[in-house]
């Protein structure tokens, strides 16, 4: 099968960004709208799903169920603004202390899909927004292509809320002490899908410990929730030939929200 237009010029951007040594600062040079301008250009109808190459669909999986973790408890308050503000104070782990603000979502809280990121940047530790970089413009982008927008329609945050120093991987103790917050913002927000962006995000709500590359191209389950999981926005700036299978994941989530 050829590919669609959209993915087509899609890639292109990408791929002559990258050429020209331009991969990631680009995007941040560019404002938000000329990001959708181009996001306009690379629309494409959905394939049908039998055209859908390596993309299978599980939909036995058993519903991933939140976890009694530590602290969990402390999480379970009975509106949304008392959660943000507990999570704004939130001193559980030793990256409150290197924090300039907490990271805790951005989007419409009545949105239809949910996505989950991985950690906050330097862009969004100084903004205090999840994905207002290069790799934020980028998911605009791509969601856009499938004609969703974190200002309509899609609600956006992160597993971990408060910037790793250096941008290192999150470690574990760190995942423990902040996922509750994310258990129950899904819980509040109670999107009709979730997608998961990176390796942490798509471990974690699967329940799996596969690597991306072999947990993408099927539909979870989150507490009854369906669930896809696909590259970071961050990993197709560094390489774009990933961005087919970011577009096959992007058309399986087109896919079961015209099904709902």
């Amino acid at each position: 099968m050829n590919p669609s237009p959209g993915l087509s010029d899609l890639g292109r951007f990408i791929r002559q960004r990258r050429e020209l040594g331009e991969d990631s600062w680009v995007l941040e040079e560019l404002p938000r709208g000329a990001v959708l301008e181009l996001a306009a250009h690379v629309t494409a109808p959905a394939p049908a799903r039998d055209e859908w190459p390596g993309v299978g669909f599980r939909p036995a999986e058993p519903t991933h169920p939140v976890p009694d973790e530590a602290g969990a408890g402390d999480c379970a308050r009975s509106s949304y603004d008392e959660l943000r503000q507990e999570a704004i104070g939130c001193t559980r782990c030793r990256l409150a202390s290197g924090r300039g603000q907490v990271v805790f979502s951005d989007g419409n809280p009545a949105g239809r899909v949910m996505v989950v990121g991985e950690a906050p940047g330097a862009n969004e530790d100084r903004t205090g927004l999840p994905f207002v970089g290069a790799a934020g413009k980028l998911l605009d982008l791509l969601l856009a292509t499938v004609d969703l927008s974190r200002k309509k329609s899609v609600y956006i945050c992160n597993v971990i809320k408060c910037r790793p120093p250096g941008n290192r991987n999150p470690r574990q103790d760190e995942i423990a002490a902040c996922s509750p917050f994310l258990h129950r913002q899904i819980a509040l927000v109670r999107p009709e899908v979730i997608l998961a962006v990176g390796t942490f995000a798509a471990q974690l709500l699967s329940g799996q410990e596969r690597p991306l590359g072999k947990l993408r191209g099927e539909v979870y389950a989150y507490d009854g929730t369906p669930l896809i999981v696909t590259y970071h926005p961050a990993a197709l700036l560094r390489n774009p030939g990933w961005t087919r299978s970011t577009w096959d994941d992007l058309q399986l989530l087109r896919h079961i929200l015209t099904d709902q």
